[in-house]
């Protein structure tokens, strides 16, 4: 079956709950390999013939309107959707006498897509692609992996943290707990030393 070359780029993470096998339910989330900025816009505007530099004008002419009208309380429409204050009260109050302005905060903007914008993108979709790395850090439970990622972790007769991150694609806290594990029990296999501010993990001798 040939490969999909197209579609959105996806990969599984493991969610809080578990399933009836035991195991941790999973979601997926779009994995693109890079994210799109103004210059691609402007690209693309030129591309179609429009100028760039006005393109970039009517965003941030946009964007100066846009923010007076958020920071009055104001919702505002536009063809992607409608952008809204978000507020938060700064405590926990019960009495609604006691609440004053300075007792509440902005929290940021919401933006709720319009029904024409989500039809287009969904036009514009074909299909999925399944990126094939570790869900969560199912890698840890392979000890032949492990063990060949920390071997090529180990630089000069040490490793570090972030060189092991690398090799075991971990995130730093689950790198760091995996190469305490091994400092410590009855058989270390490593020892671990503070040099120049820095935690170095140097292999023991068998």
């Amino acid at each position: 079956m040939p490969r999909k070359t197209n579609g959105m780029l996806f990969e599984l993470q493991p969610r809080p709950t578990t399933g009836e096998d035991g195991k941790p339910l999973l979601y997926a989330h779009p994995a693109a390999p890079y994210k799109r900025t103004m210059k691609d816009v402007e690209t693309y505007c030129a591309f179609r013939g429009l100028n760039a530099n006005l393109v970039e004008m009517a965003f941030n002419t946009f964007m100066d309107v846009c923010c007076e009208w958020l920071a009055d309380g104001y919702r505002v429409e536009t063809p992607l959707g409608v952008f809204s204050p978000k507020i938060r009260l700064n405590g926990d109050y019960t009495d609604p006498s006691k609440v004053q302005g300075k007792d509440v905060q902005f929290a940021g903007i919401e933006l709720t897509p319009s029904k024409h914008f989500v039809k287009m993108v969904s036009r514009k979709q074909h299909g999925f692609r399944k990126k094939d790395t570790p869900v969560g850090n199912a890698q840890m439970h392979d000890e032949r992996f492990m063990a060949e990622a920390l071997r090529k972790a180990v630089i000069d007769g040490f490793t570090t943290i972030r060189i092991f991150m690398t090799q075991s694609r971990l995130k730093y806290n689950s790198a760091r707990r995996y190469l305490d594990s091994l400092c410590a029990g009855e058989h270390p296999t490593l020892k671990r030393m503070k040099v120049g501010g820095a935690i170095h993990y140097f292999p023991l001798q068998k």
